[in-house]
Order: C-alpha cells, then sequence, then structure tokens
C-alpha cells in the first residue's frame, strides 16, 4: 500500500507538472484563517522561550485547507498552482472516510471557471487510470443539485427556495426543520438525510450549481430575471463519498469583505474552537500596481480541493480510509491499533 500511495501521489505531480502547474509549500500553522461557519479547527500555541522575559505566547491554528495561503500566492503571482498537504478538521464525525488529519490536494487554473476544472479533474482520472478502480473512469456524470433534489427528493429545490415552501417540503420528508433556520440550513438537512444517502455510486458524480443561499466564496449565477438563485461550484462524489469540492472563485473585494464579515458573525456565535480572522485579507482582491504603471485585478480562476487520502481509497478499492493512511488515527476514546493499514 504504501507503494501504491507512493506511485499515485507521484502520478498526480506528473499530471500537474507536465501542464506547467507551480507547485508550492504553504505553512500547516497560520495566525488566522478564512471563517467557514461549516468548518471547526484545531488550535495550538506557540510559547515563549524559558528564559525569554520580552516574548508572548501566540495562539496558531492548523490549516484546514491551504486556500488561504494560496489565494495570497495567487494575488501576488497569477499563476496556476497545485499544493498536496496536510489539513487538519476537527468536531468531525468519525467514519470509515474521515480521519482528522488527512491529505488534500488543491489546485487552482487561472482563467478558468468551475467547468473547466471538471474538465481538469476529468482529465486528471484519465491519467490515474493505470492505477485501479475502473468505475472512477470519466467522464463524470453530471447533475445539477436542483436535478439532484427533483430526481431523489421529488421537488425542485430551485423553486422551493423561490417560492419558500422548502420548510413545508423538509416536514414532508419526514425532516423537521428548527424554528428560525435558514434556507441554506434547512437544504442542508434534506441533502445530508434525503439527497447524499441515495446519490448513484456507479460512476463519480459531479453535483453543479449549488444554491445561492449556502455561502461561500464561489461566483454566483445570475438568472434572466437578475436574481442568483445558483454559485459556481459542483463537489464530486465517487462511490457515495464526497471526493472534491470547486468553485469559480469570487474575485469581486467587496464580495469577499462581506463574506468575511458574515461568516464571522456566525462563527463567533458557534464556534466550538473560535480563531483569529485577518480583517484585511479581503484587500489580497484589490488591483494591484503593475511594473508599468497600471493596474491589474486579482485573476478570473478556478479551484479545486481533493481529499487526496480518499481518492487513493478510491483507485485502491479499499473499504475505509485507514486502509490506506500509514498511521491511522483512533476514534476518541480508543487505543490506536497495533496493526496500521487494515
Amino acid at each position: 500500500m504504501l507503494r501504491k500511495r507512493a506511485a499515485i501521489i507521484q502520478g498526480v505531480r506528473r499530471f500537474f507538472d507536465g501542464r506547467g502547474y507551480l507547485e508550492v509549500d504553504t505553512p500547516l500553522l497560520a495566525p488566522d484563517l478564512i471563517p467557514e461557519s461549516c468548518l471547526e479547527v484545531f488550535k495550538t500555541t506557540q510559547l515563549p522561550a524559558a528564559n525569554s522575559t520580552r516574548q508572548a505566547a501566540r495562539d496558531y491554528w492548523l490549516v484546514p485547507s491551504p486556500e488561504i495561503w494560496m489565494k495570497k500566492l495567487i494575488a501576488e503571482h497569477r499563476t496556476d498552482m497545485y499544493q498536496i498537504c496536510k489539513c487538519f478538521r476537527n468536531c468531525e464525525s468519525w467514519g470509515s472516510s474521515h480521519s482528522p488529519e488527512f491529505t488534500m490536494l488543491e489546485y487552482y487554473t487561472m482563467d478558468a471557471d468551475y467547468t473547466d476544472s471538471l474538465g481538469n479533474t476529468e482529465d486528471l482520472f484519465e491519467a490515474l487510470a493505470s492505477h485501479g478502480g475502473s468505475a472512477l473512469a470519466p467522464p463524470f456524470v453530471r447533475w445539477t443539485m436542483d436535478e439532484a433534489f427533483t430526481r431523489l427528493a421529488g421537488f425542485s429545490l430551485t423553486e422551493a427556495l423561490k417560492d419558500g415552501t422548502l420548510p413545508g417540503k423538509a416536514r414532508g420528508l419526514g425532516l423537521d426543520p428548527p424554528d428560525g433556520a435558514s434556507a441554506g440550513d434547512i437544504y442542508n438537512l434534506v441533502f445530508i438525510h434525503a439527497v447524499e444517502p441515495r446519490l448513484p455510486r456507479e460512476r463519480p458524480l459531479a453535483l453543479l450549481d449549488y444554491p445561492a443561499a449556502v455561502p461561500c466564496l464561489a461566483k454566483l449565477n445570475t438568472g434572466d430575471d437578475g436574481v442568483s438563485v445558483t454559485r459556481q461550484r459542483w463537489e464530486l462524489y465517487v462511490r457515495g463519498i464526497e471526493l472534491a469540492n470547486c468553485y469559480s472563485e469570487e474575485t469581486d473585494a467587496d464580495a469577499a469583505r462581506n463574506f468575511f464579515l458574515s461568516e464571522q458573525e456566525v462563527k463567533n456565535r458557534s464556534a466550538a474552537v473560535p480563531h483569529e480572522v485577518d480583517g484585511d485579507y479581503w484587500k489580497i482582491f484589490l488591483p494591484r500596481k503593475t511594473a508599468e504603471g497600471g493596474e491589474s485585478p486579482f485573476p478570473r480562476c478556478s479551484g479545486v480541493a481533493l481529499g487526496l487520502d480518499r481518492l487513493i481509497m478510491a483507485l485502491t478499492e479499499r473499504k475505509t480510509i485507514d486502509g490506506v493512511l500509514p498511521f491511522p488515527m483512533a476514534p476518541l476514546g480508543e487505543k490506536r491499533s497495533e496493526r496500521y493499514g487494515e
């Protein structure tokens, strides 16, 4: 398994190096993070030297993804790039496909949108086909999120959001949205309980055009009536397991600032592990002065975050993520097994 894992990672690098992407290496410890209400993080503290009288302790957080650093590099260098690194997510259910520490593949393509990234991801899967997982062969099945709700939950998500009937639709499925739940919360409730478990597993499935009610740094799709009901986002499922998340990246500074403010407000109320947020991060999206004296905007681009352990798990047809980790972590309250990789 160690040899298979190494070969797949080498194959990933060959694919992106061959297309001229720059491999980058960014910190795992961050003094601040992007506020994301759906994620919890790990905290650590740097202590001063024992003989220091001038230094003070400083808090850091383990990155849930390298996005916060990679977008700073994009703002400065405006080039296609990728990274393979460890990431960390706290307070998530322990299961066969999740580890609190995991390996992420994140890649950004300039002058591209989410459909371009989906094609690139199909090309990546084609390049890795020799490593196994015949059911992973492209082309991927492509459904919009509205189509998935129509097929599997029995109603149009777009229409239910427009006419305000989503709470009633959820109750019709036997679900009980809490009082005061937002449209995004109710969407998530229905998706987790009525849609995600029923997604087809025979081929990789890309779910496109997530509802605008779910906040993220993805560009909005605006309809003919001028109303934005979806975002340029997809997630990829392989054998029913979420494998990758992609956006047409939001490049507008005001939109990024508003996202930070709204998500930070939610995190301040509900975070199990509060973290610092860089209040000036949105400024990386402001136009930058060029050597010629003009201004260059943050580039149009699209990014994909892909769980590399899960991809290796699918390619090698292992049933659990522990089967592809050299040193799997034990669930809380249990001792780590002495037999790794089972």
